[in-house]
């Protein structure tokens, strides 16, 4: 454990005041922010500072992303289930009432438990914890702004910044968190609106839209573009909307937000068609949900002191080992280029510090996963069949649906379908497209056999258990290659 010495001779703690404090050793390395590459560094013996200004490690993800939505996504499906399917599995149910301030208890501690579990991680590697909000003055100095407004000084060979990612804006549309409010408010609204009109088709959107529909909102979707879910591949992508709309959700595509009014207790959202199918008029909503993306996390940093190039989308700029212009200066996930993943960020922040202790560190960006945990998922690795298209790709397509699968069927949770894209020449995959249950995590499988080159006859040649929702894979693969057996 480091020990911070103050520069004032006083023996009151730096916390107790308003004062300036700088560490007692220097670090091999200094992480602004993600918790991952910190204890990976601490497993390699490294002395290593995390500094975080949430008060809460675990960044982004998990406190205002990944995990609290998913726990509203799991509890909404919970609800769900008991109120409109149960009956069908021969189980009786009545007077099921939704308790919102106990489902947003089970959120948070979902959260709670484990960014505590975080802490218990850092004390274990040895990784010393700074609670502030870190700042670069200088080359090889990380100045911490704690709680209290007192400032302490960390030297460090090496500094890794991890800030994640805030919410974007629309700068005519003022945010309040109560009625206008980006997915940070949308994951603590204290009642259920009746009508939600969420900004946005992409993934958090259409997450946060299903939980607030399942929950008994009447929810509509306005989307620029004339398609929801960007990056997925077109055809899962209007397999899925079908599936939404089947579960009452609205989508204007096409559709430009002009201006969003308070107008008595609601909103009213005013539109413009900028599409074949646009809607152009004004809808009126008890609360509007502005998720058009996110944009880097850098503004406590001071980049502009210490000379760190950034990009017009204020990106900060790196080359091939995830190092800045400024050496000794490393920046990952999603402060830099590419999806804004929490597993790419990982991995990233694995790779940086492997190639800081030892000279290699690499990520196959081919083999990074996107899911969206609605219900059915969609998930997918590698290209979509337009991008093969667009470079004048040959390949061959193998699909399978969940309706042929025995476990999807035995589940009465059939909706969706397998999509594999190869290689004509080689059958090498090229990408892998799932919509239903549990796609999540069955692409896993998928990510494993493209990061060794695997072919598509591969996966269909290897044992899958039987009744599972993974034969859809198995047979999806075969059908790439040759034909598939139940379809």
């Amino acid at each position: 454990m480091l020990r911070y010495v103050s520069s004032r001779a006083v023996t009151r703690s730096i916390f107790s005041r308003r004062a300036y404090s700088t560490t007692a050793a220097e670090q091999d390395l200094v992480v602004i922010g993600g918790y991952v590459a910190a204890i990976k560094a601490g497993q390699l013996g490294m002395k290593v500072t995390c500094v975080e200004g949430r008060g809460k490690l675990g960044g982004t993800c998990l406190n205002v992303g990944c995990i609290p939505s998913k726990a509203l996504l799991n509890a909404s499906h919970m609800y769900h289930e008991a109120k409109d399917s149960f009956s069908s599995y021969g189980i009786k149910t009545s007077g099921v009432e939704l308790d919102l301030p106990q489902m947003m208890k089970y959120k948070e501690g979902a959260v709670s438990g484990l960014t505590s579990g975080i802490e218990m991680l850092f004390k274990k590697n040895k990784v010393t914890y700074v609670k502030g909000y870190g700042a670069i003055p200088e080359k090889g100095k990380v100045e911490v702004t704690l709680a209290d407004g007192s400032k302490q000084t960390i030297s460090s060979k090496n500094i890794l910044i991890a800030t994640g990612s805030d919410v974007a804006s629309i700068p005519s549309i003022k945010i309040d968190e109560e009625v206008i409010v980006s997915s940070t408010g949308a994951l603590s609204l204290k009642k259920v609106p009746k009508k939600l009109v969420v900004i946005g088709g992409g993934v958090i959107g259409l997450e946060l839209g299903s939980v607030w529909s399942r929950l008994g909102a009447e929810v509509t979707v306005i989307e620029f573009t004339d398609r929801i879910a960007a990056g997925a591949d077109g055809e899962i992508a209007k397999t899925f909307q079908k599936s939404l709309e089947k579960q009452h959700l609205k989508f204007h595509l096409g559709t430009k937000v002009t201006s969003v009014e308070r107008k008595g207790d609601g909103v009213a959202i005013t539109t413009e068609s900028v599409g074949p199918n646009g809607f152009s008029g004004t809808i009126e909503a008890e609360t509007v949900l502005v998720s058009i993306g996110r944009r880097p996390f850098t503004d406590k940093l001071t980049l502009d002191k210490v000379g760190v190039n950034v990009d017009k989308r204020g990106r900060v700029e790196v080359d091939d080992h995830f190092q800045t212009n400024v050496s000794g200066i490393y920046a990952i996930g999603d402060v830099i280029r590419g999806p804004m993943l929490a597993h790419k960020s990982e991995e990233e922040g694995i790779a940086v510090v492997e190639h800081i202790h030892s000279g290699h560190g690499h990520v196959n960006y081919q083999a990074i996963p996107s899911v969206i945990y609605t219900h059915p998922e969609v998930a997918w690795v590698g290209e979509t069949e337009e991008e093969i298209k667009a470079r004048k790709g040959e390949y061959r397509v193998g699909k399978f649906p969940f309706k042929a699968n025995s476990r999807a069927r035995t589940n009465n949770d059939d909706d969706g379908l397998v999509k594999f894209i190869s290689d004509k020449a080689t059958d090498k995959i090229l990408g892998v497209h799932i919509m239903g249950t549990m796609a999540g995590e069955l692409i896993g499988e998928c990510v494993l056999a493209m990061e060794y080159g695997a072919s598509s006859e591969d996966i269909a040649r290897v044992c899958h258990a039987h009744p599972t929702l993974s034969e859809a894979v198995k047979e999806a693969a075969m059908a790439a290659y040759d034909k598939p057996i139940h379809f």
